[in-house]
Formats: C-alpha cells, structure tokens, sequence
C-alpha cells in the first residue's frame, strides 16, 4: 500500500511546514506562506489515497471534488461529510487562504488522517 505510505508522507510534511516554519503565537501561525503550503500538501495526500481506492477516472483529466463527493457518498456518508471538512480547511482555507488559526488547521489535518486510516482500512482484508 504505497498509495498509503505516500499520504501519511503528505500529512507529515503539512505537519513539519506548520510546526517548524509557519511560527505559532497564541494560536496564531504567523507565515501564511507555509500555512498555505501546508493546506495544499495535506489535501494532496488525501487525494492520494482517494485514487488508490476509488480508481482512476475514464478520462485522463483532473478530477473535480464533486467528483470524489459522489464517489465517496455511494461509500460512506460520513467519510463523504469529513472529506467536505477537509476540502474546505485544507485546500479552501488553508490553501488559498492561509487562514492562522491552528485550532482550524488541526482540525483539517485531523480529518485528513481520518481519510487516509479509512481508506487503509478498505484496502486491507479483513479475515472473519
């Protein structure tokens, strides 16, 4: 499960942009520049997993989050609500917006590593 490997390597970087460049303060990151980085770094390792487990698309274009949405809600309407969370926090808020709040920005990690240990968990058989 290297696709796993990959997304855990992902949140681990997000998590060393935030903890060692992005400067807590009062719970306040001061450098939007890696909180962004962060964001962006997180939400691709979520994406990572997604594609390891629901395949790849027929075409060979980009896939829209509404995209994964409908492809998660047949799954898990409560995997398909975190990914809407981490969407918003970690591309939306974080990346595009270098939001400063790290409360916002654990949580975001928070259900990326949500994401990724459920995808695991449907990837692994599981013996009765």
């Amino acid at each position: 499960m290297e696709a796993i490997s990959e997304a855990r390597r992902h949140i681990d970087n997000a998590k060393g942009f935030l903890s060692n460049n992005a400067r807590k303060e009062d719970g306040l990151y001061q450098d939007k520049k890696y909180v962004k980085i962060a964001g962006h770094t997180a939400y691709t390792g979520i994406l990572l997993a997604l594609d390891e487990l629901l395949g790849e698309k027929k075409k060979k274009t980009r896939k829209s989050v509404e995209w994964y949405q409908k492809e998660l809600s047949g799954l898990d309407k409560k995997i398909t609500s975190d990914f809407a969370t981490a969407y918003q926090i970690l591309h939306l808020d974080m990346g595009y917006e270098g939001t400063r709040s790290a409360q916002i920005a654990k949580l975001g990690i928070d259900n990326a590593e949500k994401i990724i240990n459920w995808v695991e968990n449907r990837l692994t058989p599981h013996s009765k």
